[in-house]
């Protein structure tokens, strides 16, 4: 089941890439020199992009975090470090004088999506 998991180029991620291009902003993927290998990274413009997808980071308030019925100690574990690591790299990244955006895969809809262009746009 887990190895049906992808953690690059998932549906939403590749939703926001095609966006931000006709949007004519260009980017570099998961950049492994920059802390987090962030899905998205606009250099130029110092921003880097997360795409989270609501069940592994825990959208808060999204139906779509929920918690499985079974081995649910193991489960929270998973998803409380998986919030701290997502932090700790949040902070790494603005100390490195990075902007850092967050797009959760529930929030892909157009509206959301030219909003994350204005965002990036903004510098």
């Amino acid at each position: 089941m887990m190895s049906g998991i992808r953690g690059k180029d998932t549906k939403p991620e590749l939703l926001i890439r095609s966006y931000l291009h006709r949007a004519g902003l260009r980017f570099r993927l998961h950049a492994r020199s920059i802390t987090g290998s962030p899905d998205v990274v606009l250099p130029g413009r110092g921003v880097v992009v997360f795409v989270h997808g609501c069940f592994w980071h825990r959208h808060a308030g999204c139906s779509k975090a929920s918690v499985p019925k079974s081995n649910v100690a193991f489960w929270r574990a998973k998803f409380e470090e998986n919030v701290r690591r997502d932090r700790r790299t949040t902070r790494a990244l603005r100390r490195d004088g990075w902007r850092v955006l967050t797009v959760w895969e529930c929030q892909t809809s157009e509206r959301r999506l030219e909003r994350l262009v204005r965002e990036i746009r903004k510098g």
